[in-house]
């Protein structure tokens, strides 16, 4: 990868020209999201992000940042945790997915301590130490540059802070990994097709999974960015991992 490529799945492509692509790419899956995440996880991606919130610590009153925050389920277990004296931002990249998350909490009556922005998460628009906690979910693998997202998290962190990052990973042994191939390359984008009625989109997300970091690796980024007493929690036998750095 040279200085001015970065990875869009397997393919390499400019760097300036991915944040559009995986927009384009959320576009798409935005209306079937909430159904696909259900379909391919088998509903355990429910349980994965009530173990992320449940580490994050976060108590009544605090600050929440929830980055990549999608269709609204990590905001919406953070609003239960922060009660009406906190406040939780539901922040987004990509604007289809930000309305989708934004329609689905006012649904819910969750309204008066969520706040919406549509923000690029390595260079976020708020002040520093602004944040009890910062949260990127299923998201951080998308990022163009990992290390200024992480830098940027690490700024608008109030000093105590954490950072909880919960992102498909890398399966710890090797027959796990051969059935998560299996299915990540030839079940997953047909049931894309089938249900969202879009496989490319699904195949870039099994792409991009395997060009993230692996956990270790991911550990030293959080450490070199700043965060201390890092640590991750593999789930799923490492399907899925969630990192925690604290700014100390």
């Amino acid at each position: 990868m040279t200085e001015n490529t970065t990875h869009f799945g397997f393919k390499r492509v400019a760097a300036e020209e991915k944040a559009s692509m995986v927009r384009g790419v959320f576009d798409s899956v935005a209306e079937h999201y909430d159904i696909m995440n259900d379909l391919m996880s088998m509903g355990v991606h429910r349980i994965w992000k009530r173990i992320a919130v449940q580490l994050s610590n976060v108590r009544k009153g605090e600050q929440v940042l929830d980055l990549a925050g999608g269709t609204g389920d990590l905001s919406t277990l953070f609003e239960q945790r922060v009660g009406d004296e906190g406040n939780v931002v539901l922040a987004d990249i990509n604007a289809q997915m930000l309305r989708t998350g934004r329609n689905r909490l006012i649904d819910r009556g969750l309204v008066g301590n969520v706040q919406y922005t549509q923000v690029n998460a390595e260079c976020l628009p708020f002040a520093d130490n602004s944040f009890d906690c910062v949260c990127i979910a299923f998201g951080l693998r998308n990022v163009t540059d990992k290390d200024a997202a992480l830098r940027s998290m690490y700024r608008v962190l109030k000093p105590g802070g954490r950072a909880i990052v919960l992102e498909f990973s890398h399966p710890v042994d090797p027959i796990t990994e051969k059935v998560y191939d299996f299915y990540s390359f030839n079940l997953l984008p047909k049931i894309g097709k089938w249900v969202a009625k879009d496989e490319e989109s699904y195949r870039y997300l099994a792409e991009s999974i395997r060009m993230h970091p692996k956990q270790d690796e991911l550990k030293a980024m959080m450490e070199t960015a700043g965060f201390e007493r890092c640590e991750y929690f593999n789930m799923t036998q490492g399907i899925v991992a969630v990192h925690r750095g604290y700014k100390i």
